[in-house]
């Protein structure tokens, strides 16, 4: 079986307009550049209200430019992957077995851009994302990856290969070897972005690598808001001594370096402790009593329909709560049959980490955006309703707060996949072997000169993500600001 090429037969035709696009594309973009610093605005035009104004011509002529090239790129771009899909395998090159391998993820983008589109208009500030282009690059390429990981890790329908497995002979191999043997792999076994220096799949552990990701950053950071929600609502509510001990708190923890902080908690030495089972017992308890104070808070007036939903809500909480603590090998293993699942000890550890670090953070936010709101006029008409503090808090305030919240949750995963990238690199709280993006970095990097692939593959993957994610802030930012 012979090497696949980048973009195989249709190479020879489609890449030199693409070579073309590409340079009237950065033409147009310096010389947009050009004009908006060096040309200004010429010639009074009248207009039909009688007023004068200047012309723009230059300037439209430049922008126009710019988006015309920039669409003829992008329709080359989007010619490579759908040859991938129509043509038969081989014919469209790595980037077309590429694209065909990814054909969950690209049905599952059109329906969520069609659906969300269609009705923006009821979905509120995730609605008006779709006013913002900056915001839907971000969406799109978070949802990217968001697919891709749900797709391959619950499905298996992304990778080609396990990424644990190793075949003998492609080591360090260059993107699209063929396998050996290809009779017993079948048609179309390649090595689609090359092997590593343990002769495994590169392309599989990228795409595995984001099913880690997802798994924990999300997760972990959706628990710290937990905790900076709960603590941080009446810090800034009531002030005061529980202000003071909570903030001083804060800061303690704050005043640690996060990497150092983050090399602390996951260390052998303080997992043989069982510190962190310890911390994951004290931490997980705070999405449970969120949950039931949010539903007393709201269903007060109607005590049995609140005692039910409450009792029902703790109830199925609260044993996901033992199940997750309840792990095996720890202090903390007391489950027994009836524990739901068991998350390996390693994950465990770097999930309580982002959660300990991120929350002061979160509660730092939470309180500073009570201590403004609670000054508005519509918590003192609560108030004088006579609504509990915490109904105010979780009720009026938290609702209020929700713009910057979000926001800062965008950036906050980023910076959460930017640290379990670290936490992979240098082998710390993660399996030696896990197919994540720093420890798939840190094993390529020694060969990084020769062989640039095994690194740079997972290194574009991490770093289109967290892209996604600050552009994705940035949409929701600049909708929530229209508020």
């Amino acid at each position: 079986m012979e090497p696949l090429t980048w973009t195989g037969p249709i190479g020879t035709w489609l890449d030199p307009l693409l070579g073309v696009a590409a340079g009237l594309f950065g033409l147009s973009v310096l010389a947009s550049l050009l004009v908006g610093m060096f040309i200004p605005a010429s010639g009074p035009l009248p207009q039909p209200d009688g007023t004068v104004r200047l012309s723009q011509r230059p300037r439209r002529w430049a922008v126009l430019a710019v988006r015309l090239t920039g669409a003829l790129l992008l329709l080359l771009l989007l010619g490579y992957l759908l040859a991938g899909l129509l043509l038969p395998y081989g014919e469209a090159g790595i980037v077309g077995a590429i694209s065909r391998r990814f054909l969950p993820v690209w049905i599952a983008l059109a329906l969520t851009f069609a659906l969300s589109f269609l009705f923006r208009r009821r979905l509120g500030l995730y609605g008006r994302l779709f006013d913002s282009t900056v915001g839907m690059i971000g969406f799109g390429l978070v949802m990217f990856w968001v697919y891709t990981a749900l797709f391959a890790g619950l499905f298996g329908w992304i990778a080609t290969h396990e990424p644990l497995t190793a075949i003998s002979g492609l080591k360090n191999k260059p993107p699209g070897v063929p396998l050996p043997h290809a009779e017993v792999w079948g048609p179309g076994a390649h090595y689609l972005l090359g092997g590593d220096n343990l002769a495994r799949d590169v392309f599989s552990r990228m795409v595995m690598g984001s099913w880690t990701v997802i798994q924990i950053a999300p997760l972990a950071t959706l628990f710290a808001f937990m905790v900076g929600i709960v603590l941080g609502l009446p810090a800034g509510y009531r002030g005061g001594r529980l202000d003071v001990a909570l903030s001083f708190i804060a800061n303690l923890i704050l005043a640690f370096p996060v990497i150092l902080l983050f090399y602390l908690l996951v260390t052998p030495e303080i997992v043989e402790t069982g510190l962190p089972s310890y911390m994951a017992a004290g931490l997980f308890l705070f999405p449970i009593l969120f949950a039931a104070v949010l539903l007393w808070s709201r269903f007060r007036t109607d005590p049995k329909r609140g005692a039910i939903l409450v009792a029902a809500v703790v109830a199925g909480l609260g044993w996901l709560y033992l199940s997750l603590i309840s792990q095996r090998g720890t202090p903390l293993d007391f489950m027994g049959r009836f524990d739901l699942f068991d998350i390996p000890s390693g994950v465990l550890v770097v999930f309580v980490s982002v959660v300990f670090v991120n929350s002061p953070t979160v509660f730092r936010i939470v309180r500073g955006l009570t201590m403004d709101i609670k000054t508005r006029d519509y918590v003192a008409a609560a108030q004088t309703r006579g609504e509990r503090p915490w109904y105010i808090m979780l009720w009026e305030i938290l609702p209020n707060a929700r713009g910057p919240l979000i926001v800062d949750f965008c950036l906050r995963i980023g910076y959460t996949t930017i640290l379990l990238g670290a936490l992979g690199f240098f082998g710390l709280g993660l399996p030696p072997d896990s197919p994540d993006w720093g420890s798939t970095i840190n094993a390529g990097r020694q060969l990084l000169s020769i062989f640039p692939h095994p690194a740079l593959v997972p290194a574009v993957a991490l770093l289109t993500l967290v892209l996604g994610l600050n552009l994705l802030a940035d949409g929701l930012r600049e909708e929530s600001l229209k508020d």
